[in-house]
């Protein structure tokens, strides 16, 4: 009885908790299902034995049955983590998704902790330049207990201040990022910078935010110049070389890790034509045309946008080519996400793919994935931000094997009840 009551209390108490609105509710037979499901696919990668299955299979379903969750060995977490990786259909550049570094966190829990393990994770993917995919793994969540998480996107973001005449200064998408970090504490510099680096946040497991210091050197930039036009460099833009997402939930077998930080490498558009370019970013397209002495103000050209893009784009590649840093062009991206879906189809497998996201913003239609036929069926394991968007249609994908009719008749109807039971009516 004191038992029953002091679980109650837990349940009560992270109910109101910033985390528990963001993690997926399935049932108890769901998170039976996706662990099946995942363990197939582990054992069949590693062509484990019968017996093998059976014991593992054995240990899952008796600890789901008694605690409502199980632990992964380190072997399933690094698969599961690269499997979500590969699952992923917002990711262009899964064709190396065997090659993730999984570092397993899981018995990092306090903020200190974590924010040490991020410092690491930084200079660990940048290396001499040649960035490498990194995701650290911390705990996951067991039953009513969470662990700590990041609060915020992602790990090096721009501040946004409010300069003279309303004037906003640096990334506008972090203009309540930057008021957050300011109230616990952040002095901007003195003189106020279009890329000023923001603090990040860490919640710890009674849910109180942390702030967490950028330390020096940790985060390297490589400053934006065209070959060609001189007016660029004089804008002085830059830009940082590793980007870690933060707030995204991994999620492998039923079993959710709210904190797993991971980043990959950047694609040069990601730079120039989204953060530079977007009206809700930076907007920078008036300025990079004047710089390469194009007329923006009542211009009779409807294509100058165009061509400042295709400028900025040139001089972002160019420099992270000069600075010896990691780059994807678009069109190597398109590329490389052709041979990734040539492989998946050769073994057996259909590719997850939301095409609003794979196809790059520049040129498009010159790129090949923009000709693709795409259809995101939200397979697990997999990464999501939040259960009412991307987390609601998570769920195990059989359609790669070979079934009768009615079973696959079966899949669509119990998909759809599932979707409908998750919705918030």
């Amino acid at each position: 009885m004191r038992h029953a009551l002091s679980r109650l209390r837990r349940s009560d108490a992270t109910r109101g908790n910033s985390l528990s609105r963001r993690l997926r509710r399935i049932s108890a037979l769901e998170r039976r299902e996706e662990a099946r499901s995942f363990l197939d696919a582990f054992h069949d990668a590693t062509e484990a034995s019968n017996s093998v299955r059976q014991r593992r299979w054995s240990t899952v379903r008796r600890d789901l049955a008694k605690y409502g969750f199980y632990r992964h060995t380190p072997e399933e977490l690094a698969f599961g983590a690269r499997l979500a990786w590969r699952n992923h259909g917002r990711c262009i550049g899964r064709l190396f998704w065997e090659s993730l570094d999984v570092v397993d966190c899981r018995d990092i829990r306090s903020p200190e902790a974590i924010a040490s393990r991020m410092h690491d994770h930084l200079i660990e993917a940048h290396g001499d330049g040649r960035i490498r995919s990194v995701i650290s793994v911390f705990p996951p969540v067991e039953g009513n207990q969470l662990p700590a998480w990041i609060d915020s996107p992602q790990i090096i973001q721009y501040a946004c201040h409010a300069g003279p005449k309303g004037r906003l200064i640096g990334d506008r998408q972090n203009a309540e990022a930057t008021r957050t970090a300011c109230a616990m504490g952040w002095e901007p510099p003195a003189r106020l910078g279009q890329f000023d680096l923001l603090p990040w946040f860490i919640r710890d497991e009674d849910d109180q935010r942390h702030r967490i210091d950028l330390t020096s050197g940790v985060v390297r930039e490589v400053a934006i110049m065209h070959p060609e036009h001189q007016g660029i460099a004089a804008l002085g833009l830059r830009w940082y070389t590793v980007p870690v997402v933060s707030n995204m939930v991994l999620t492998i077998g039923g079993i959710d890790y709210p904190c797993a930080p991971f980043n990959g490498v950047y694609m040069g558009t990601e730079i120039a034509s989204r953060n530079f370019a977007d009206a809700g970013r930076y907007a920078l397209l008036p300025d990079v045309g004047e710089a390469i002495g194009l007329r923006t103000r009542n211009s009779s050209d409807p294509l100058w946008k165009d061509r400042a893009l295709t400028v900025l784009n040139e001089a972002v590649l160019h420099s992270y080519q000069s600075a010896g840093v990691t780059l994807l062009d678009h069109h190597t991206a398109s590329d490389q996400f052709m041979i990734f879906h040539k492989r998946e189809s050769a073994a057996g497998r259909r590719v997850a793919a939301d095409w609003r996201w794979i196809v790059p913003p520049q040129a498009s239609s010159s790129c090949e994935v923009f000709h693709l036929k795409m259809r995101n069926f939200h397979p697990v394991p997999n990464y999501y931000r939040d259960r009412g968007t991307d987390g609601l249609r998570l769920m195990p994908w059989y359609g790669d094997r070979h079934r009768r009719r009615f079973a696959i008749w079966m899949d669509r109807v119990l998909r759809r009840w599932k979707i409908w039971k998750r919705m918030a009516w």
